[in-house]
């Protein structure tokens, strides 16, 4: 272990209770011990995953958010005991590990909560709402402080908490703090003045309009989240800890309007003035460490940053608040051990918040302590499989039902919270397996094939492992995704997989294997446009191709917008083309990430032309159709072609060979690295 991480490897205490490191694994969603979207219960996925990182050295850790009031059904989490006597003798296991936990108890999401289309329907139509009211009570679940619109669904607002809702609910809290309390749990944290959920809305001037005594004044507007902890404490005794997660400065314009890095801005949440004052209240009222960062869904990129933001994003505001409390302060977002590291050793933050690593390498830190850190897998901040959650255009959120109930997996790890669905299990027969192919799919195949015990071998045709990859990984800011391809390189080599590098095949029945497997991605779209010669395409671009100062590119997608973002990073002049009514209409796409760019690209004034589709590319310029069908022109140095992909498999799949990545189908890291492990698992 580096001697400058030492100082992560001591001790701290939060109240009376002592925490052998400086990590905290914070909530996810979906890693819930009482299960998540679905009647509570103690849920055996979550258990094991838990388990698993606190036997990986972490020194607390926080399962994902538990409703005090489940969103399915409407059950009370204290209601039903049997799941806190499983959780008592699961806590005698988990105690063996060192390790601490605090369940994390939440008021609920208001209007952050991510509707879809049937959930609108419900929501807009009270019979439809009556009639699913019994399983999804859509006005309890989108209640707030004020009557405030819906983050996710235009024309859907949310009603106020009456005061006896209100009452009610911190009673839930309470009675269920001392469940967890009897059942061994070591603290509870409330979730949250935080992002902009439930407490939150009611903390915030822009969400909380009442007139009531949980409105106006700052002391009343967080009222609720300081009756919580004063019923926990009475109930529990005040040495029970009882946490916050808080976020230090909403960095909101209004409805919908975050603040990108960087941007000058009138804040309509809650300020570092403002924040100054609330932390010590929150202190003062019972609450013995806040877990910070900044944010609400308004501005979700700080809470949950993409891989445009970048590391330690939230560190400077979560330090300067440490100055105004005496309760330990921990820093979540991005965050690297050597910023941590240090800030701890200075005295300017308490412990390292860390999320969806854990998601994708739950031994992360043991290798950081056995000085293995090439052996991390990275967590790229792609949110591919662990918030899915899209917004784009009109729609409200379109993410898939699986993903919608199943949250918290791994687009890099399959195996994370899906045990027995992604399985290493070994072969009664080896075989040699030829992969065509050393792209990210290729690589996991081989992977996945070798630790089931059978001979994969990789056929590359370039000179390097990585694929297309290495062009996406390519972007100035994304640095993490280099850190991946040179994870998987390293990771060949240490299992001594065999490689032909420069070797291209033409053949796959020429082939010396039992198995093949083709990973030959797939080959840009080209569709009949006049002038499309004229163009760069995308991956040309990334692979280093020069272009001038004006830059008109085509396709508002995902890849199109990282181009015009990593050209604006040049100094250069995009202009972006888009054929739909928004930038990145991709379905899938976290809205973390979409937001960021199309508000950082907004803050950096790129022209931006929806609707509108290319006609022509000429020579200086591009021939364009609005949505009215009007033609006109935009003059440029260079044009950039974003239109999409598709596969390209060398043979098509049957008999003995299969096909995975994007010779198969056209998606992301997700689609890639778990259609490898289905056929790997199978072999």
């Amino acid at each position: 272990m580096k001697k400058e991480y030492e100082v992560l490897f001591t001790p701290w205490k939060i109240g009376n209770v002592e925490i052998k490191n400086r990590f905290v694994q914070t909530s996810m969603g979906g890693t819930s011990i009482f299960g998540w979207m679905e009647p509570n219960h103690f849920d055996k996925e979550a258990a094991a995953f838990l388990l698993d990182r606190a036997k990986n050295n972490c020194g607390l850790i926080l399962p994902g958010i538990a409703p005090i009031r489940d969103s399915m059904g409407g059950k009370w989490l204290y209601q039903g005991k049997g799941k806190y006597k499983k959780l008592k003798k699961y806590m005698e296991e988990f105690h063996k590990t060192g390790a601490k936990m605090f369940v994390q108890l939440t008021a609920g999401f208001g209007r952050s909560l991510a509707v879809n289309d049937i959930m609108v329907k419900m929501m807009r139509n009270k019979v439809l709402g009556f009639l699913g009211k019994p399983v999804f009570n859509m006005d309890y679940l989108t209640a707030s402080a004020s009557a405030t619109p819906n983050r996710w669904a235009d024309g859907c607002m949310s009603r106020p908490f009456t005061k006896a809702e209100i009452e009610e609910m911190v009673r839930a809290f309470a009675k269920t703090a001392k469940l967890c309390k009897d059942a061994g749990v070591d603290g509870v944290e409330i979730h949250a003045v935080h992002e902009g959920y439930t407490l939150d809305q009611f903390a915030m001037k822009y969400t909380n309009q009442r007139e009531d005594e949980y409105g106006g004044s700052l002391e009343n507007r967080l009222r609720f989240a300081i009756d919580i902890v004063k019923a926990i404490k009475k109930e529990c005794g005040s040495d029970y800890p009882v946490t916050l997660r808080y976020s230090v400065v909403s960095k909101t314009k209004g409805f919908r309007q975050g603040a990108v890095p960087g941007e000058q801005y009138t804040e309509v949440g809650r300020d570092m003035a403002e924040s100054e004052i609330a932390a010590k209240m929150l202190q003062d009222a019972g609450y013995d460490m806040l877990n910070c960062d900044n944010g609400t869904y308004d501005a979700w990129y700080w809470a949950h940053p993409p891989v445009y933001m970048p590391d330690n994003c939230n560190l400077p505001e979560v330090e300067h608040i440490k100055k105004f409390v005496d309760i330990p302060v921990v820093c979540a977002g991005k965050m690297t051990p050597e910023a941590a590291a240090a800030s701890i050793a200075a005295g300017r933050l308490d412990a390292m918040g860390v999320a969806r690593q854990f998601l994708v390498d739950p031994e992360w830190i043991t290798k950081l302590m056995e000085g293995r850190e090439e052996d991390i897998k990275p967590c790229i901040n792609c949110h591919n499989a662990c918030f899915t959650m899209a917004k784009h255009g009109n729609s409200a959120n379109d993410q898939d039902l699986f993903d919608a109930l199943f949250m918290s997996r791994c687009a890099l790890n399959p195996q994370t919270m899906q045990r027995n669905r992604f399985k290493i299990v070994r072969t009664a027969k080896a075989r040699r397996v030829a992969i065509v192919g050393g792209g990210i799919g290729g690589m996991e195949a081989a992977i996945v094939l070798k630790n089931r015990g059978h001979e994969p071998v990789i056929y590359e045709k370039s000179g390097r492992l990585g694929g297309v990859f290495v062009e996406a990984a390519s972007f100035s800011f994304k640095e993490h995704d280099k850190k991946l391809i040179q994870w998987y390189r390293h990771e060949i080599e240490r299992l001594g997989i065999e490689v032909h590098l420069n070797t291209e095949i033409s053949d796959v029945g020429a082939l010396d294997a039992d198995e093949v497997i083709v990973a030959t991605g797939a080959v840009p779209n080209r569709p009949g446009i006049k002038g499309l010669g004229k163009a760069v395409e995308a991956t040309e671009f990334l692979r280093g191709r020069k272009v001038g100062n004006n830059v008109v590119i085509i396709g508002g997608g995902l890849t199109g917008c990282e181009i015009a973002y990593e050209l604006v990073l040049q100094g250069k002049k995009p202009t972006i083309v888009e054929m739909k009514d928004d930038l990145v209409p991709v379905k899938g796409v976290c809205l973390a990430n979409s937001s960021f760019l199309r508000e950082m690209l907004a803050f950096k004034q790129v022209p931006v032309h929806l609707n509108t589709t290319l006609v022509e590319i000429k020579d200086g310029g591009v021939v364009l159709k609005d949505k009215t069908g009007k033609l006109f022109e935009l003059s440029c140095d260079d044009v950039i072609v974003s239109l999409g992909y598709h596969p390209a498999p060398l043979a098509p799949k049957g008999g003995r060979v299969h096909l995975v990545g994007d010779a198969d189908k056209v998606g992301n890291l997700r689609t890639v690295i778990w259609k490898a492990w289905k056929v790997a698992m199978k072999i």
